[in-house]
C-alpha cells in the first residue's frame, strides 16, 4: 500500500461533535474543511446547498446525505479574518446557530471585520453579551484546532476540502461533477 494513499481518506470520522445537517449513519457524508474567507470555499458552499436540495425537496429520505462542515485555516492563511469567523460560527453554535451563522457568514464573506460580525449575531437574536465573552475568552479556539489538526491527519493542506463517504474529492468543483461522484459512491 502507498504510504501516501491514506491522505486520500478520512482518518477522523464524523461524530456527535461535528457540525452537521441530517444523519451521521446517512448512506451518502459529505465532509468540506473550509473558511469563511476564501472565496473557492463560499463557491463550495453554494455547491453544497445545491447538491442538498433533490435530497431535501423529496427525490429521497430527507436522511440520504449528511453534510458536515469543519474549519481548516492554514496558519500561513491569506485570509487575516477566517480565525475569527470561525470563533464566531462557534460561539453561535454555542447558541444553536451555527448553521444560520455559518450561512451568514458565507454570504457576507466580503464583510468580516469585528463590528460586522456582532451586528450578524444580533440579526440572528443572539445573546451579545454572551457571543461577546466567548469571543473575548477564545473558548472556542481548541474546538476550531481539532477540526485542522484532524484535517491535517487526512492530507488537507489547503482549504476548501471536501470528503465524499470518506473518499477525499479530487474532480472538478462543478454540480455534474459532484453529483456523478455522490451517485458513484451510493452505489
Amino acid at each position: 500500500m502507498n504510504q501516501n494513499s491514506h491522505f486520500n481518506q478520512l482518518l477522523v470520522l464524523p461524530s456527535q461533535r461535528d457540525h452537521y445537517q441530517g444523519v451521521l449513519n446517512a448512506p451518502i457524508v459529505l465532509v468540506e474543511y473550509g473558511n469563511y474567507q476564501c472565496p473557492q470555499c463560499r463557491e463550495v458552499h453554494q455547491l453544497i446547498q445545491k447538491v442538498q436540495q433533490p435530497f431535501s425537496s423529496g427525490f429521497s429520505e430527507e436522511n440520504y446525505l449528511c453534510i458536515v462542515f469543519r474549519h481548516f485555516i492554514d496558519e500561513h492563511s491569506a485570509y487575516p479574518q477566517a480565525q475569527k469567523a470561525a470563533e464566531v460560527a462557534e460561539a453561535a453554535a454555542a447558541q444553536g446557530q451555527f448553521w444560520q451563522m455559518h450561512d451568514m457568514l458565507f454570504t457576507h464573506q466580503d464583510a468580516l471585520d469585528d463590528s460586522y460580525l456582532v451586528e450578524y449575531a444580533n440579526r440572528l437574536g443572539l445573546d451579545i453579551c454572551q457571543f461577546l465573552q466567548d469571543l473575548s475568552k477564545p473558548v472556542h479556539v481548541d474546538r476550531i484546532n481539532q477540526d485542522i489538526e484532524g484535517g491535517l491527519e487526512s492530507g488537507v493542506t489547503t482549504a476548501p476540502a471536501l470528503f465524499i463517504n470518506g473518499i477525499r474529492y479530487c474532480d472538478r468543483w462543478n454540480i455534474e461533477q459532484l453529483m456523478a461522484a455522490i451517485i458513484a459512491t451510493s452505489r
